[in-house]
């Protein structure tokens, strides 16, 4: 385990010291603690406390047992499902505090009722309880605590460094390649527009180092000036190598040095009557004012920072965040934590820091509205973590002030359209229920579609909607794999993906079906708010895109597993001559009918299919662009890139390498006798 010192941003946290179930069981101590964590050791007779216990008289009997040292707690319920965790300076003063019977919050006072067990793990300091609770939080997902809805990664540009003529690139997950990275930006789409306006300035190359190995001619990017052409050599590498140096201080920072040079180029260029090549540095100029001009806001003081800001309303909360890099305005994100409402901004943020750099670099700057409660504790984690220096500060007056009471008007903006789109939401599925007589407003509703070409590159896809929305992180693809099902057979189809679907569901979570709603512990508390992350695993509503024909193959996969009982299927047919508004309603113990066409219901039921069906012909689409691309080498074991390129350098093409005798494939560097045997054996046995 490594010091806390030399903790980097990838440092995971080993869970292997926590004790697993304290009811009833012997608390074994490791011979070896864990430096870092350590599980609590309890009284000389190794129990934990009285079983029967409950609430507040739980907790002061765990409490009695603790000690003064930093940690981390974790409360559960009679399920044995986590309430809450927490961190502590001061395990025993921390956990005391929910012995009061009086004093909290109606959230607080709910949670010491339904508390039936606790687990505690101590840490040498407070930072490390900070980064164990971010980590628990993260993999856990509390009912108490606030929780961050949004764990997509955040994109970046990157030069690499490690070809002849290095190349831009847009870059998501582990920073494995060697090059330099600029980010993070807010979303892919900003990461995009700032490609393709670094190719117009400075005409770097965005194609893989193998298609670049492989040209013999300039493509096409060269011929609409968006790259100068390094794989044939229309630009020398030197020449080329300063374009890169270009780019690198751009996006550094040095906007201004950039431009300055480039605008001295022109001069110079216009002055020895060169005017084709001063338009080409006009054209960069230009490149390069797009960029900034689609910034929005660019501060001139503030050269790296984070900006946070939050907005509570209607109960909910949004939190936004903006990303300035070298005095550039690299995009904004929404965020909408599930935080009871009751909390104050500023309890509801400092829990969401620490979720949100949980996994991501920080600035050097952090600037805050509101001061939290932990801010010098998360500085001193960031620091380590990026081995600088990680301020949090909440400004006062000035351009930082500006900046995070832009953020916050951002904030109510984001909020106000969420709250707009849930109550409309929540009144189409009260729509949905009343129309189609189910027995509740649905949770979940799952929509399934199919998609092929001629029965090729078949696939099944699965969206998910519910009170929040589409649930994206929910959506499933099935590749069709029945090797019986005849091509084109869209009910064969169907059948296996509802198989593969709830047979699986059964084997998760038991054939029981959707579970009862659950009320709010305390009748005088408000619900809590909805999280998709929250949604019931059985879908409380299926939509199929099909008429009589794929849902009675649909409802008989059902009956088969035992199911049918449990799920309400509905098939949603196109009406005559296909077109939209006239779609007839299949539903068991009813005539097939239509909805009037201009009923939300429907607008609604066919957003979700028209979503099902996109995602199902994208799926295909990138399926079948695999098939079509790919290479009769990637099929040989032992075949990587390397070899690959040099095979393909020596013979031109797969083919050629196909037709090759085992004298020739020996002349190829980096083959040895084996690979060219079997390489050799791999093409002539399929013959």
């Amino acid at each position: 385990m490594p010091r806390q010192d030399e903790m980097t941003d990838e440092t995971a946290i080993d869970f292997e010291d926590e004790p697993e179930d304290l009811e009833g069981e012997d608390v074994e101590t490791a011979s070896e603690p864990s430096p870092l964590l350590a599980a609590i050791e309890w009284d000389s007779g190794g129990r934990a406390v009285d079983q029967t216990l409950v609430g507040a008289e739980l907790i002061h009997a765990f409490q009695r047992q603790l000690p003064n040292s930093p940690g981390v707690y974790r409360m559960f319920d009679e399920a044995n499902e986590v309430l809450y965790v927490g961190k502590a300076k001061s395990l025993k003063k921390r956990v005391a505090s929910y012995t009061r019977m009086a004093g909290h919050t109606n959230r607080i006072a709910r949670m010491i009722r339904a508390t039936r067990h606790m687990e505690f793990v101590t840490t040498r300091t407070e930072t490390e309880a900070l980064l164990l609770e971010a980590n628990l939080i993260k993999r856990l997902r509390p009912r108490f605590n606030v929780l961050m809805r949004d764990d997509k990664s955040f994109p970046y540009i990157l030069v690499s460094d490690d070809h002849e003529a290095p190349a831009v690139f847009k870059h998501r997950g582990a920073r494995s390649r060697k090059g330099s990275y600029f980010g993070p930006f807010a979303s892919g789409g900003a990461v995009g527009r700032t490609v393709a306006s670094l190719q117009r300035a400075f005409l770097l190359r965005t194609c893989t180092d193998s298609v670049y190995e492989t040209r013999t001619r300039p493509c096409l990017l060269y011929q609409i000036k968006r790259c100068s052409g390094p794989c044939t050599r229309e630009i020398s590498l030197e020449d080329y190598a300063g374009l890169v140096s270009d780019a690198k201080a751009f996006l550094s920072g040095k906007s201004a040095q950039v431009k300055r040079t480039i605008a001295e180029a022109m001069q110079e260029a216009s002055m020895d009557l060169d005017f084709e090549r001063a338009a080409v540095f006009r054209d960069r100029l230009s490149a390069l004012a797009h960029i900034q001009g689609h910034q929005g806001i660019n501060p001139h003081g503030v050269e790296e920072a984070d900006v946070f800001a939050i907005h509570q309303e209607g109960g909910l909360t949004c939190i936004q965040v903006f990303f300035f890099r070298t005095n550039q305005n690299w995009g904004n994100r929404a965020y909408f934590p599930k935080a009871d409402p009751s909390l104050e901004p500023g309890e509801v943020l400092g829990a969401f820091l620490a979720q949100f750099y949980e996994d991501k670099p920080a600035a050097s700057l952090v600037l805050l509205p509101v001061e939290v409660e932990d801010a010098a504790i998360l500085a001193e984690l960031l620091s380590t973590r990026a081995e600088r220096r990680v301020e949090i500060a909440v400004p006062k007056r000035g351009e930082k002030r500006d900046l995070v009471d832009h953020a916050t008007s951002n904030a109510r903006e984001a909020l106000g359209r969420r709250l707009a789109e849930t109550s409309s939401q929540a009144r189409l599925l009260a729509g949905l229920k009343d129309t189609f007589a189910l027995e509740r407003v649905p949770r979940r509703i799952e929509v399934f579609d199919n998609s092929h070409i001629m029965g090729t590159a078949a696939v099944g896809a699965m969206i998910v909607a519910g009170p929040q929305g589409f649930a994206k992180s929910q959506y499933r693809k099935f590749n069709i794999k029945g090797q019986d099902i005849t091509p084109g057979d869209d009910f064969g189809m169907m059948r296996e993906v509802m198989t593969r679907r709830f047979s699986r569901l059964i084997k998760e979570e038991g054939a029981t079906g959707p579970a009862p709603e659950r009320p709010p512990a305390d009748p005088e508390a408000p619900e809590e708010a909805a999280d998709e992350t929250e949604m019931p695993a059985w879908p409380d509503l299926v939509l199929v895109d099909g008429g009589k024909g794929q849902i009675s193959a649909v409802r008989k996969i059902l009956d088969d597993l035992g199911i049918a009982d449990k799920v309400t299927t509905i098939g949603v047919a196109k009406g005559v001559d296909r077109d939209a508004g006239r779609e007839r309603f299949i539903v068991q113990g009813r005539e097939p009918f239509s909805l009037p066409p201009r009923d939300p219901v429907l607008y609604f039921v066919q957003r979700l299919r028209d979503e099902a069906h996109r995602f199902a012909i994208g799926t295909h689409r990138a399926k079948r662009k695999k098939e079509l691309v790919k290479n009769p080498l990637d099929e040989i074991g032992g075949i990587g890139p390397s070899r690959k390129r040099a095979l393909l350098h020596h013979f031109g093409t797969a083919k050629a390498v196909s037709r090759a005798a085992m004298d020739d494939l020996l002349k190829v560097e980096g083959i040895s006798a084996a690979m060219a045997r079997t390489i050799y054996d791999h093409f002539h046995e399929r013959q």
